[in-house]
């Protein structure tokens, strides 16, 4: 019984076709699950899709390149968990195109970062990242409290989005403008509206200057909600390797 591997050995064209059936047999076993498959990411309580002012932000973040220096996946390692929080998961991305892992960290990962500093914190870091980090070598974006966004084109961000999966609805497409001022505004008429469309939303004027929506605002809306839409107090301490 244990010898009869040789007659595979000692012929190599019925060894290549063994090999073939094991794995068209392995790889049928992994692939076909993913056609009867609505979705491979175990939702998580809390995950929401961003608001306008936060896909704006997003969209900012990409443009400029932050992924480049700045990854967004805590691994689940024990100095990694101990730096930056509880290891990521992959339903926290489950509504980003594209998603913002990667492995390069010029500056620190980012996943955990909402909450982390002040609004101020940030204007500043982007005003001048040296001023509070005399090591960075993260270029600033001053610009970035200029560049004024117009509401009129936050219902194509959310379109564009529900075009690949994120669920927007159709009363968050068409409030996308509203809710993009609302939520730099605590007294806007709709703020309860607002709240349900997005739970867990932070509402208030993000880059110190209420007259007018700027990009920092974004930006910042964008970072400070990052790690924050999931409860991780709900997880067991063992479950968070500390």
């Amino acid at each position: 019984m244990l010898n009869r591997h040789e007659f595979l050995e000692k012929r190599g064209l019925v060894l290549t076709v063994a090999i073939l059936v094991v794995v068209a047999i392995g790889g049928a076993v992994e692939i076909a699950p993913l056609f009867y498959l609505e979705s491979t990411i175990e939702k998580v309580e809390g995950v929401r899709p961003y608001s306008p002012l936060e896909l704006a932000g997003r969209n900012v973040y990409v443009r400029e390149g932050c992924y480049v220096c700045h990854s967004q996946m805590v691994r689940p390692l024990r100095d990694e968990v101990e730096r930056y929080g509880h290891y990521s998961l992959a339903a926290e991305s489950m509504y980003d195109h594209p998603f913002q892992w990667g492995s390069k960290r010029t500056g620190p990962d980012l996943a955990r970062v909402g909450g982390k500093y002040s609004d101020a914190w940030h204007v500043q870091h982007m005003i001048n990242p040296r001023s509070l980090v005399p090591e960075s070598v993260m270029p600033p974006y001053k610009f970035l409290a200029n560049a004024k966004i117009d509401p009129e084109n936050a219902a194509g961000w959310l379109k564009a989005n529900r075009a690949v999966g994120v669920p927007y609805t159709d009363e968050m497409i068409e409030k996308a403008a509203e809710d993009l001022a609302t939520q730099v505004d605590p007294f806007a008429a709709d703020f309860d509206g607002f709240m349900a469309r997005y739970p867990k939303a932070q509402v208030r004027d993000f880059d110190g200057d209420p007259s007018e929506i700027t990009e920092m605002d974004a930006l910042i809306a964008y970072m400070q909600v990052l790690g924050t839409m999931v409860d991780f107090t709900i997880y067991e301490p063992e479950d968070n390797y500390r």
